[in-house]
């Protein structure tokens, strides 16, 4: 795992699946495409950083969690700062619905799978047998 940091990736990610769903809470495309530009500008923003946390945690995520593009989630920060005038709205939309949600849901369950493997062991019962 290249990140010395996991867990804090993986709540970066969360947090930032957490604020876009918030953001576009109640929008369909339609919505989307005519929504503040600041509503537009913020959910980009958080694919970067959930594309920075994704490329710090590196490639050990992608057998775990197989139903996630993390390789794409990885990628979409070259795509923003070298491709930002070819990324479209409806395709922004469409990762937002079909993506997102998978990529927060592995993102909660893998922090609660490392939470568990550094729990302290159960202490004994006292008991002397």
């Amino acid at each position: 795992m290249p990140s010395e940091r996991p867990l804090d990736r993986l709540a970066d990610i969360a947090c930032n699946c957490d604020s876009i769903l918030r953001y576009t809470a109640g929008m369909d495309l339609d919505g989307y495409m005519e929504s503040d530009q600041m509503v537009r500008d913020a959910v980009e923003r958080c694919f970067q950083r959930i594309s920075e946390a994704a490329y710090k945690l590196g490639s050990y995520l992608d057998d775990l969690y197989p139903d996630v593009d993390w390789k794409g989630f990885r990628g979409i920060g070259n795509i923003r700062r070298h491709q930002y005038d070819e990324v479209e709205n409806p395709t922004i939309w469409f990762g937002i619905i079909e993506d997102l949600p998978r990529l927060h849901r592995a993102a909660l369950d893998e922090i609660a799978r490392l939470e568990k493997l550094h729990e302290p062991a159960a202490e004994s019962s006292g008991l002397d047998m």
